[in-house]
């Protein structure tokens, strides 16, 4: 990778990625990719370069190619679980028009894609226990929907046209720097700011609702390591299981609460929220990931709380 489209920049995954990126490649062009709606701002902005990249504008796609010399593009662009149940036909747009104009682009101009992939992409049908990386995947929501037809879609380019496109199945992701947008899995970000804050947190989820979680800088490097992974060693490639902690509620409660003590939390289901989480895996198994492309997480829920924690005091000016 030397030059880079980030679409869906300014997103939760994208902002971060985006300033990953630029520190490993500071020699090519990583272009964050936005919507009018979602401009990025301060180091974002600052740090290089940004155009208007609607994902469901291929124009706009492949100016930004040819103007940078594009190699690699990260597809970003989503509506996320809880948002696309609202807006089912925006979601599909984005979810699979988009990545159709992406791959188009892509196989035009020569470029790598990384689209990623969800635990939402399984279904209630799905082995919910170290979930195997090829099983069942009948997944209840326009996401999930989406998502299944992107791997799908992605291994086609590849097989029939010779696009490398490659993915992994994103479990939550929890950071501190981006809020989520709307999520299943959100409540395992939002715990943290009612601990920093002092807040009784409002848990929409039940007691032992297990779920893959991820902390961030985990996955940006897994997003990294698959797009420069030796493609002779890959037998899969959309998409890949990728794991790193697994917890409910109440585990990830007791663990906060072991750094803040007086720290509450009471239930406030969501229903919604919880009959998607019911119908999500409570583990992945990741074994092809680590022997195709030496995956291993650094992070497990002891060393994230501890940074959460750290981190967000600074972030919100909390003097622990």
């Amino acid at each position: 990778m030397k030059n880079i489209l980030v679409i869906g920049g300014t997103g939760q995954i994208g902002s971060e990625l985006i300033m990953k990126l630029r520190g490993l490649y500071p020699e090519g062009n990583v272009v964050c990719g936005y919507i009018p709606s979602a401009a990025p701002k301060g180091e974002l902005l600052e740090s290089g370069p940004a155009e208007v990249v609607d994902i469901t504008n291929a124009v706009q796609i492949a100016e930004a190619v040819d103007k940078y010399k594009v190699d690699t593009i990260y597809n970003l662009a989503a509506l996320l679980s809880a948002v696309a149940e609202a807006r089912p036909q925006l979601a599909w747009q984005i979810g699979v028009g988009g990545l159709y104009n992406t791959l188009e682009v892509a196989r035009e101009k020569g470029c790598a894609v990384f689209t990623p992939s969800s635990i939402g992409s399984f279904g209630p049908t799905t082995p919910h226990v170290k979930t195997p990386q090829d099983t069942v995947q009948r997944p209840e929501t326009i996401y999930g929907v989406t998502k299944v037809s992107g791997e799908l879609l992605s291994d086609y380019y590849a097989r029939r046209f010779g696009v490398d496109t490659r993915s992994v199945r994103f479990p939550g992701l929890i950071s501190y720097t981006t809020l989520p947008g709307g999520g299943t899995t959100d409540y395992a970000v939002d715990i943290y700011y009612s601990a920093v804050k002092g807040e009784t947190f409002k848990c929409p989820l039940k007691p032992g609702t297990f779920m893959d979680m991820m902390y961030m800088p985990d996955a940006l490097r897994a997003a990294v390591e698959i797009m420069e992974a030796d493609p002779s060693k890959l037998i899969h490639r959309n998409s890949f299981n990728i794991a790193s902690m697994s917890f409910d509620p109440e585990i990830l409660y007791n663990k906060i609460k072991e750094h803040v003590p007086e720290f509450k939390m009471e239930y406030e289901l969501d229903p919604l929220r919880q009959s998607i989480a019911d119908s999500w895996p409570d583990s992945l198994d990741d074994t092809c990931a680590r022997e195709e492309w030496g995956w291993k997480p650094e992070f497990g829920l002891e060393e994230m709380t501890q940074d959460m924690l750290v981190n967000l005091r600074k972030k919100l000016l909390v003097t622990a």
